[in-house]
């Protein structure tokens, strides 16, 4: 794989470079990929996720906590798919410049983007977005520490 070839991953290419699973696997699609710069991907939510039964009932929102979640998760994107970094376990070390700017909720699908600013030893930080409908819904940096085997 060339740096600059662009890839993308469904949901089996994302369960096998994530640990996670169902209820807690937050990505459906990573839509375009350069492997050590960038990702781009979507989560598609409907009514049925879980959360949505509790935040809140009545007037179902995307938790924000969740938004950031399914971004870091895409984000691994960025690094997974590079030889060294496929058998690594991705754990959050830091989140900063968190903005939330527009409500989520089912039916929408959460597009997201991540591009990597830094990658120093086993710490990594990411610049991601999330949008509905093209607009703006949460960005933040997503700071990563690379661990150990998964």
């Amino acid at each position: 794989m060339t740096e600059e070839q662009i890839v993308q991953f469904d949901i089996m290419d994302i369960m096998g470079m994530l640990p996670h699973r169902y209820p807690f696997l937050l990505v459906d699609r990573i839509t375009e990929c350069v492997p050590g710069k960038y990702c781009k991907g979507y989560k598609n939510l409907t009514m049925n996720e879980e959360f949505f039964q509790g935040h809140f009932p009545g007037n179902p929102v995307f938790p924000g906590v969740l938004q950031l979640e399914a971004m870091a998760q895409m984000s691994a994107g960025v690094l997974v798919p590079m030889p060294q970094y496929q058998d690594k376990l991705f754990l959050y070390a830091g989140i900063d410049g968190v903005r939330f700017r527009k409500q989520v909720r089912p039916g929408d699908r959460f597009d997201m983007e991540s591009e990597l600013i830094k990658l120093k030893g086993p710490i990594a930080k990411a610049h991601a977005k999330g949008f509905v409908d093209g607009q703006l819904a949460v960005e933040a940096d997503l700071m990563f520490s690379i661990a150990g085997k998964r």
